[in-house]
């Protein structure tokens, strides 16, 4: 794309964030109706398919990488975009939240306590995967990759246990929060759906052309973008961590919106945790990809996003535990926390970054 002017790279990265935004929510709207009528349950809808789906954007970056042997280019997309999208939050906090409270009180349970600390522990292993030897590898697969890929699927067999209900009062959810049952968007989405005489496979046909849009916006967006900010000044680094995050983020967003607009709360924050934990998954296909471990190809830019991370996913834990009543601003202090880290850490990044 050297060869396209600066106007001609910028209308090329806001049309392929505007393709990213409506496939996002078809994306949305027709998994949710595939989970439900291929009963695949809360669980597996929520943190396979649906974290599948909104992180289609980072999948083709990081497929289109490895296949370039740009590991630190999947490695940096990966990990700056776990902390946007924790970000997204704060978003939903502000925008989605009807009646008028934080976020994290009315979504408030411990299945989404565990949902965040699964993204905690499979961070911690991908700190731990960037300081082994980059020749410690076998079958193409490396040894972070593959145990971030299995703390991962037991993680997600564990919150399914969790969500057929814990051994808690209230089966884990606090008291006064949203009053229908998580994941009652799906249901509402699906009957609507069939209202309109929405086929099974129609919603298919709509899911498999909403994917392969985002699957070319997302890459087109990453190099469109990417050249044309270096133009401009603005590093490699920042911009995967701050621009192109936060336009991958797009589709969390937009799910994110349909979500607490249907008074699914704790749905809208677990899509987040779940897409979150999904990620760094994506290091097990780069690996098999590329013939070689992605992890070590890290530099400290990518280890600090990945701590920054953590901290926001702590925020929001903490958050969900001691459900806060006041806002300011529209938010929760959890998200004004959040907001502030966040801030205070893309800072802190520009200084390793130069």
């Amino acid at each position: 794309m050297g060869s396209l002017s600066s106007p001609a790279l910028l209308l090329l990265f806001v049309a392929s964030a505007a393709v990213i935004w409506y496939a996002g929510v078809k994306l949305s709207d027709t998994t949710d109706v595939l989970a439900q009528r291929l009963h695949l349950g809360s669980a597996l809808g929520g943190l396979v398919l649906l974290a599948i789906a909104t992180n289609l954007p980072e999948i083709a970056i990081t497929v289109s990488a490895a296949l370039a042997g740009q590991l630190d280019v999947a490695v940096g997309n990966i990990l700056g975009g776990i902390a946007i999208q924790t970000v997204v939050l704060a978003i939903l906090d502000a925008a989605g939240v009807r009646p008028r409270a934080p976020l994290t009180r009315l979504a408030a349970s411990l299945q989404l306590v565990l949902e965040g600390a699964l993204v905690v522990v499979i961070l911690a292993v991908v700190v731990m995967g960037t300081q082994l030897s980059p020749h410690l590898h076998a079958a193409r697969l490396a040894p972070a990759s593959v145990a971030i890929a299995a703390l991962w699927l037991i993680g997600l067999v564990l919150l399914d246990r969790a969500g057929r209900g814990l051994p808690w009062r209230e089966g884990g959810d606090a008291p006064d929060s949203q009053p229908e049952p998580r994941g009652h968007s799906r249901g509402k989405k699906e009957k609507a759906a069939t209202d309109q005489g929405v086929g099974t496979g129609r919603a298919a046909l709509v899911f498999a052309a909403a994917a392969s849009a985002t699957l070319v916006a997302g890459v087109v967006i990453e190099r469109s973008g990417e050249e044309f900010f270096a133009r401009q000044g603005l590093s490699g680094v920042l911009f995967g961590a701050t621009v192109l995050a936060a336009a991958t983020s797009l589709p969390e967003i937009s799910t994110g919106l349909t979500s607490t607009k249907l008074g699914d709360y704790q749905l809208a924050v677990s899509d987040i945790f779940g897409g979150n934990a999904f990620l760094p998954v994506l290091f097990l296909l780069a690996t098999v990809i590329s013939g070689k471990p992605t992890l070590p190809a890290a530099h400290d830019t990518d280890v600090y996003l990945t701590a920054l991370g953590i901290i926001l996913t702590v925020v929001y834990m903490t958050g969900l535990i001691f459900r806060p009543r006041r806002q300011y601003a529209r938010m929760g202090v959890d998200s004004i926390t959040a907001i502030v880290v966040y801030l205070i850490g893309i800072a802190g990044l520009a200084t390793i970054a130069t």
